[in-house]
């Protein structure tokens, strides 16, 4: 990597943490949505680090969603949960090193499925929370999603809702696709079977334009 393409990646990241600030300091709810949806269409189109390919920047007419939906939106209890690292398959060539670092309690969804909450073994750290649904790779009410997961949380790349005494702040709404959905130039980690959803999330990025 030269430094130029160096000082350009720290500078993305820099701004979606920025716009991850300015969600946290106005709550997760519809109106903070459509300004993470509006600033994250802008840097996908404007940015020289965008996963969007070069020449479709000037075309690109913004990522296409699920209609907002506060029943996705849950203040998730975790439980602690030992376990040795895994290697997390990438899409591309690859692996990453994760710890299990906790079990995601899903019942504000009204369902009794948990999520796996990992930890980023490299340096730095990072909470990382990628799932996979019914919708992953089959279209459900009109739209699908990659097959391979969307993330709730990547606090290394700085893509964080915080936490409420205690809880893990879950924002489906908010789930997105990693990058290599949109270029695959990208090699992303995919969802493991552990956090495999039986049910459909409609909400969320989609890969058809839906809301």
């Amino acid at each position: 990597m030269d430094v130029i393409t160096a000082i350009q990646l720290a500078d993305y990241r820099r701004r979606v943490a920025g716009i991850y600030s300015r969600i946290r300091d106005l709550g997760c709810n519809q109106s903070s949505w459509r300004e993470w949806r509006s600033r994250r269409d802008e840097l996908f189109r404007t940015h020289p680090q965008s996963p969007i390919p070069e020449a479709r920047r000037s075309s690109f007419a913004g990522l296409a969603y699920f209609h907002y939906d506060p029943y996705y939106r849950v203040e998730a209890e975790v439980e602690p949960l030992d376990g040795p690292s895994l290697q997390m398959t990438h899409s591309g060539d690859g692996s990453t090193e994760f710890l299990p670092l906790g079990r995601v309690l899903l019942s504000g969804l009204g369902i009794e499925e948990t999520l796996t909450l990992f930890w980023l073994n490299s340096y730095g750290g990072g909470l990382f929370l990628p799932f996979s649904d019914a919708t992953s790779g089959v279209a459900i009410s009109g739209a699908a999603t990659y097959g391979g997961g969307r993330y709730l949380l990547d606090t290394a790349k700085g893509a964080d809702l915080g936490s409420i005494n205690g809880k893990l702040m879950l924002d489906f709404n908010f789930a997105y696709h990693p990058s290599c959905v949109h270029n695959d130039q990208w090699s992303c980690p995919l969802a493991p079977m552990s956090n495999r959803l039986t049910i459909d999330v409609g909400s969320g990025e989609c890969l058809d334009r839906h809301g």
